[in-house]
């Protein structure tokens, strides 16, 4: 399969006929993706990977939409988006990524229109995840997921929500609006999307100490590497030895830029695109922008090699690197990385109070 090009990739998914066929599919593709790892760019490997997700998610929203309408229950009655958030809405899924999504839709303009969008978009996120399901995601552990009420509602409710949590940044209400500041409409009416950006952009144009409570939250991940430049490393269970490359190396280097992104009014989504944005608008140093860049392919890449499993048919990761990987030369890369991200972490909070 690794002779098939992306576009073939895409055009398979398109083609299958049910969600066995895609699921089988999806297996296929990643002993594929997974090989082309090793030698591949790991930011071009990522978008291709992302891209790949991207195309399975609208087919399944398409296949829902569908498996209604046969129901009896009609087409969408108001404009729609479908949204990802997480690494989905960051463009940077692995190949095991869960479902962290959500679902919008316009104001209703009647009672009549109430009344139906009430009745319609459950049952179409209801179906949307049962789909996803069965193609191997496995719901978000958190809760950020299209059924839950907290994440499915029209465009103000969705706007009420974001000022509620300004309004009351404690850390729980900050880490919804680091969630929401993630978000990408992978499907529908996009425009939702941009407007609940633009509520988002608005509060913090105008109210810019709030870069405050989100530095908070930025900086509770930090990076594995010592104080005299080790890696720091899991020590007891099945990891002990490894290396959390998730929250010790590549979550970090994301909320550093996704803040820097904020603090500029940067409006994209996924990290590559953040740093090069700032680069291009001169908010951050090209030598600077070209380091961050290197710690997130190292990061994008070693947490594309943690191990994963397969439990009741979904793809599930610790997002540890075992002892056992962690190489020389793949631990001199990683401490590069994790410099990067230390180094990172420092000038987001210089930025920041700057700022201030």
């Amino acid at each position: 399969m690794e002779r098939h090009s992306s576009e073939w990739i895409l055009q398979e998914i398109a083609s299958a006929r049910n969600i066995s066929e895609l699921r089988a599919f999806r297996g296929q593709a990643h002993e594929a993706f997974q090989r082309r790892l090793l030698f591949s760019s790991p930011l071009d490997w990522n978008r291709d990977t992302n891209a790949f997700h991207d195309a399975i998610i609208r087919q399944v929203v398409a296949w829902a939409e569908r498996k209604l309408l046969d129901e009896g229950a009609g087409s969408p009655p108001l404009p729609y988006a479908f949204l990802l958030f997480g690494s989905g809405g960051r463009s940077e899924q692995t190949l095991w990524s869960d479902q962290d999504n959500g679902l919008v839709y316009a104001d209703p303009q009647s009672e009549a229109d109430r009344q139906a969008a009430e009745t319609y978009y459950p049952r179409l996120a209801e179906a949307i995840y049962t789909l996803l399901l069965s193609a191997g995601y496995p719901p978000c552990s958190g809760g950020v997921i299209c059924t839950n009420e907290r994440w499915l509602k029209p465009l103000a409710a969705y706007r009420s929500m974001l000022l509620d949590w300004f309004g009351e940044p404690d850390w729980e209400h900050v880490r919804y609006l680091l969630i929401t500041a993630d978000l990408r409409a992978i499907y529908g009416d996009t425009s939702l999307a941009d407007q609940i950006m633009d509520v988002f952009q608005q509060y913090l144009a105008d109210k810019p100490e709030m870069l405050e409570y989100l530095l908070r939250n930025t900086l509770h991940h930090k990076v594995s590497i010592g104080l005299f430049g080790q890696l720091i490393k899991e020590r007891y269970g099945e990891d002990a030895g490894g290396v959390d490359i998730k929250y010790g190396a590549y979550i970090p280097i994301v909320n550093g830029v996704r803040l820097l992104a904020l603090e500029a009014g940067a409006r994209c989504s996924s990290t590559e695109d953040r740093i090069r944005s700032l680069v291009s608008s001169q908010a951050l140093e090209e030598e600077l922008g070209d380091d961050f860049l290197e710690a997130l392919a190292i990061a994008l890449k070693l947490r594309s090699m943690t191990p994963y499993q397969i439990e009741d048919g979904h793809y599930t990761t610790r997002g540890k690197l075992s002892a056992e990987q962690l190489t020389k030369e793949r631990a001199s890369e990683l401490k590069l990385c994790l410099r990067i991200g230390n180094d990172l972490q420092k000038y987001v909070k210089k930025r920041v109070h700057r700022e201030l």
